[in-house]
């Protein structure tokens, strides 16, 4: 244990290794530098570690650490990459851990490195003890930009235990259910002509028109057969993003896209979501002559939802005082449900410092955390 590091050293360091994911490849970086010194830290600990790399993304891995054996325990589960960041607009370095009005400032200090540090400092206090049930500490890769860490882990159906904290910023207020992520795209193709004559051509911007239209309309029918009132915006959403199309006022627009942002409840079924807006945009395309090709641009985030009366959520809302609530954000949840595992989302600091300069963790979100981590551990492990 005299290698493993002190939670200070452990934030400092996480911070200062760089592991941006983004969908952008040039702000796109490897996580393996976080991943290899959670391994050098778990296994002085005691912990058997696996490294799993990604399939087809060179650089990118999760770790898997085990520490006892059975067919129950708990996991502790944290992603190793932060967003892209503008350092420009921070107040201090975003890779320097800077302690300043009783805040680790940082990026990735509460989302989430400063989480899995805590878990291992949570951990320390059972190194030398047997465990009855297995201690897992997860880190994944790329949460932020398409969650393929958590999506291989599922794929491969392990690792097995029978309780899952994921420890994104919730104030430490366990979290039961969230919506789920479908990211969009939509391409119209027609045909280019001068503007002179709109027979030369088939205006993929007025067909647009219709599309955003008919999504419109879509959103208002979604909103008004579903409704869930434990979230704070209790319909699903649709938010229409971004859209680029032609490239002179003086020729017929030959191709316009679209991106868009759907957020449906528990209980919605993707697939069905997907069906139907095929089904209301095809008439579209035929109206105006043109081609109308729906893509996804990353693979959808499924809606959580975990029952409010089992053991995990009672547990976590003795220990921690708060009654379990919603968020409207993804996370990696149900892909470790998935696995079977009753999971909860639960973990310091707040979403709102969060994808933004100056990210920080409140340093009275951390002794609280490790201490219901070292309660969680001792329940299901001991």
């Amino acid at each position: 244990m005299s290698n493993v590091p002190s939670l200070l050293t452990m934030l400092t360091e996480l911070i200062g290794t760089p592991s941006v994911s983004c969908t952008a490849p040039h702000l796109d970086q490897s996580n393996l530098g976080v991943i290899h010194k959670l391994e050098a830290w778990l296994s002085d600990l005691g912990f058997s570690t696996e490294i799993m790399p990604l399939p087809g993304h060179e650089g990118k891995a999760n770790l898997i650490a085990t520490l006892g054996s059975g067919p129950g325990g708990l996991v502790l589960s944290g992603h190793t990459d932060t967003v892209p960041y503008n350092a420009e607009r921070w107040n201090s370095d975003p890779f320097k851990l800077t302690e300043k009005d009783n805040r680790f400032y940082g990026l990735g200090s509460c989302d989430m490195k400063g989480f899995i540090a805590i878990a291992i400092e949570a951990a320390k206090s059972f190194a030398d003890q047997p465990l009855q049930q297995p201690l897992i500490i997860l880190a994944t890769a790329d949460e932020e930009s398409s969650m393929d860490g958590a999506r291989a882990l599922a794929e491969a159906g392990y690792p097995k235990a029978r309780y899952a904290v994921i420890g994104e910023p919730t104030g430490l207020k366990p979290i039961h259910m969230h919506k789920g992520m479908m990211m969009e795209g939509i391409k119209i193709t027609g045909k280019a002509g001068h503007s002179s004559d709109p027979s030369l051509g088939n205006n993929a911007l007025e067909a647009m028109h219709s599309v955003l239209g008919e999504l419109i309309s879509f959103r208002h029918e979604l909103q008004q057969n579903y409704q869930n009132s434990a979230f704070q915006v209790t319909v699903p959403t649709l938010n229409l993003g971004c859209i680029h199309g032609g490239d002179n006022p003086n020729r017929i627009c030959g191709s316009c896209d679209l991106e868009y942002d759907l957020r449906p409840l528990p209980g919605m079924n993707i697939d069905n979501l997907r069906a139907a807006i095929d089904q209301r945009l095809q008439p579209v395309a035929e109206r105006f002559g043109v081609s109308i090709r729906n893509q996804r641009l990353f693979p959808e985030i499924l809606p959580f939802q975990n029952d409010k009366q089992s053991e995990l959520v009672r547990c976590a809302e003795q220990l921690t005082g708060h009654t379990a609530d919603t968020v409207a954000f993804g996370t990696e949840a149900p892909f470790l449900q998935a696995l079977g595992m009753d999971t909860i989302v639960m973990g310091p600091g707040s979403i709102d410092q969060a994808h933004q300069p100056d990210e920080y963790l409140a340093m009275d979100q951390i002794r609280p955390t490790v201490d219901i981590l070292r309660q969680l551990i001792g329940k299901y492990c001991l």
